[in-house]
């Protein structure tokens, strides 16, 4: 299978910049996007997410410092690498970029063998950055991405839906007496009970929505460009799932999670801390509810199935969870 060619975002002034770097770079596996402003260069990184940005100093209007500051100042746009290009090869210049952040420096006219080297390196590194990042941001247990990807993602997908006024939503859940289920059955039952509640999130979800190991026996999902209502019907379709599931080795026991759903536009403020805390206010009132529910936050509604073999799930009886508003210790 080919490669999948890397992106690279050109903001420069110049026409005849952008015909050279096409033609010169058109064999090294990149597709090349072209912007001739820095107004214009920003709100295409954020489109297109590229990864790299060639980036010229001397524009009309605003200048390339300007738009590297912007940048670097943008969740969305911060970790994208940056090279440089300018007519002048002074040290001034190349001290500032590099403490703007900019990842290396190219000077005009271009020796070509140069260039393309500078970007391979830059890609190279690029690639290498996100794979680690990736591998930090994994649960081992479920294969579910983490809090802390669950945290930058949810900053990043309410930024675009507050840019492009589109719908966000996020649900949060949480198993039902999971005590109960580890001191009864056992943690490696227990840790079963959360790769198949992972499983069911992956299954009953998009392939653009983001599943979460939120922490301990908790799970988040980030679905953008979706209702609250939407969103309800997803949350209530993985809790029926998961409680009409038959476990191997304890068919009579019935497992059920609670569901707490929340949108950017009924969150108190338009933040990613908001909308967590509006969804785990949903949560706490389907714990405190009952259990095995989903409730949404903007108002007194919820939905359930009751469970008829053991009493859901055989476990004794358990004061409701309340409000966390923070990291979940680990299970």
């Amino acid at each position: 299978m080919a490669e999948v060619a890397s992106t690279i975002l050109v903001i420069d002034d110049s026409v005849d910049i952008h015909r050279l770097l096409k033609i010169r770079l058109r064999d090294q596996n990149v597709a090349i996007s072209s912007s001739s402003s820095g107004q214009d260069g920003i709100e295409r990184a954020r489109e297109l997410l590229p990864d790299l940005i060639l980036l010229d100093i001397d524009m009309p209007g605003m200048s390339g410092f300007e738009v590297l500051a912007e940048l670097k100042h943008d969740p969305l746009t911060v970790e994208i690498p940056v090279i440089f290009l300018s007519g002048s090869g002074g040290s001034t210049n190349k001290v500032k970029g590099f403490d703007l952040g900019a990842v290396d420096f190219v000077t005009k006219p271009f020796d070509i063998a140069e260039l393309r080297a500078r970007v391979r390196s830059a890609l190279r590194t690029r690639k290498l950055v996100k794979m680690l990042a990736q591998r930090a941001q994994v649960d081992g247990l479920t294969g579910l991405w983490n809090r802390t990807h669950l945290d930058e993602q949810l900053v990043c997908q309410v930024s675009q839906a507050r840019r492009h006024d589109t719908p966000l939503a996020l649900i949060m859940s949480d198993v039902d007496k999971f005590k109960n289920l580890n001191d009864t059955h056992g943690h490696p039952f227990g840790d079963q009970v959360l790769q198949e509640v992972a499983n069911i999130l992956v299954e009953e979800t998009r392939d653009s929505d983001i599943s979460c190991r939120y922490g301990g026996e908790e799970f988040a999902v980030i679905l953008p460009m979706t209702s609250l209502a939407d969103a309800v019907t997803v949350a209530e379709r993985c809790r029926q799932t998961l409680e009409a599931y038959v476990w191997a080795s304890h068919d009579d026991l019935c497992v059920t999670a609670s569901f707490g759903v929340t949108d950017l536009g009924t969150a108190e403020e338009p933040t990613a801390a908001s909308v967590i805390k509006s969804a785990d206010a949903a949560l706490y009132a389907a714990k405190h509810g009952g259990r095995n529910r989903v409730v949404r936050a903007d108002e007194e509604h919820s939905t359930r199935g009751d469970c008829s073999s053991s009493g859901g799930g055989g476990a004794a009886s358990e004061s409701p969870a309340q409000p966390h508003h923070g990291s979940s210790s680990a299970a």
